[in-house]
């Protein structure tokens, strides 16, 4: 079982791949974007910057625009930053 912070690195490279895919539509990679960038914020614990990006991440979740490889990647992404523990 990986590492919470290899969990991370996971997460945020997912997300930069997500950002970076031109087919998802520009506000779900705007949101891509944004919780990628509290994820690399290490002023808070690593727990507490999971929880956030879910909950950003779940806003755009049902978006009827995202495409539906974009929605398993989210779906995953999601799966992966709920084993971070919240400490």
């Amino acid at each position: 079982m990986p590492t919470p912070e290899k969990t991370m690195e996971n997460c945020i490279l997912m997300l930069q791949r997500i950002q970076e895919d031109s087919s998802i539509p520009r506000n779900i990679r705007r949101v891509a974007d944004e919780t990628r960038t509290l994820l690399i914020n290490n002023s808070k614990a690593m727990g507490l910057r999971a929880a956030e990006a879910i909950s950003k991440i779940d806003e755009i979740s049902n978006d009827p625009n995202m495409p539906i490889h974009a929605r398993t990647r989210i779906w995953e992404l999601v799966s992966q930053l709920e084993t971070i523990p919240l400490d």
